[in-house]
């Protein structure tokens, strides 16, 4: 069914993150007089949460203090105010090219709402996102299918007519058991470790003028 609604993962989807998200871990290292953790490390694991880029300094749930880490970790990234996140080239063009169309789109992201709320003041989005739906808005983040399902009840488009756009195994699963059609985002933050050729997704695309491109657009 052609789309009547686009919705996008944050982190890795929409915006480039992982400058301030590798730079809060190696701020907090520095301060312990730890290693810095290089880019090409922390950066394909920008998306995938606190539990994630701490573990790429030894600092995994099985630490005795690891919730001091991880608390220290997020208290540092609040610091930071997203301050070298912007969108990724074309981004902002798409969501202009989906206002022309009359197209709601919006951000379903497993991004806590504290966060979520400051990094977009921060981006300028050219278009207002009809819905934003946080990892903490529901009972259960992605890959749970609730989050989708609740940004089309505020939407009030049905799953069908919904396209997901994100850069995560997770991301592709949550659309998947809504309904949507999902899109795989293959500039985003992929470790080279994934296999997303295995993933279950409708599409792939590789920068973002490619998702108004899509078959689905004019079938």
């Amino acid at each position: 069914m052609r789309p009547e609604a686009v919705f996008f993962d944050l982190d890795g989807t929409l915006a480039d993150t992982a400058p301030d998200l590798g730079g809060a871990l190696n701020t907090l290292l520095a301060s312990r007089f730890l290693p810095a953790v290089l880019p090409e490390r922390y950066r394909p694991m920008a998306g995938h949460g606190s539990v994630a880029l701490l573990a790429l300094a030894g600092i995994t749930p099985q630490s005795a203090d690891f919730a001091r880490w991880q608390q220290d970790y997020l208290n540092e990234y609040a610091r930071r105010e997203h301050q070298s996140s912007t969108l990724f080239d074309g981004v902002a063009d798409l969501l202009d090219g989906l206002a022309r169309r009359g197209l709601t789109w919006g951000i379903i992201t497993n991004k806590p709402q504290r966060f979520t709320e400051r990094l977009l003041a921060k981006l300028a989005l050219p278009v207002p996102p009809d819905v934003v739906v946080c990892g903490d808005t529901c009972a259960e983040p992605k890959p749970s299918a609730l989050p989708m399902l609740y940004a089309c009840e505020q939407t009030g488009v049905p799953p069908e007519h919904c396209l997901y756009v994100g850069d995560a195994e997770r991301d592709m699963q949550a659309g998947r058991a809504a309904g949507m059609t999902t899109v795989l985002a293959r500039w985003g933050y992929i470790p080279a470790h994934e296999r997303p050729q295995q993933w279950d997704w409708d599409y792939e695309v590789y920068e973002p003028a490619d998702i108004l491109t899509l078959p689905c657009f004019f079938d």
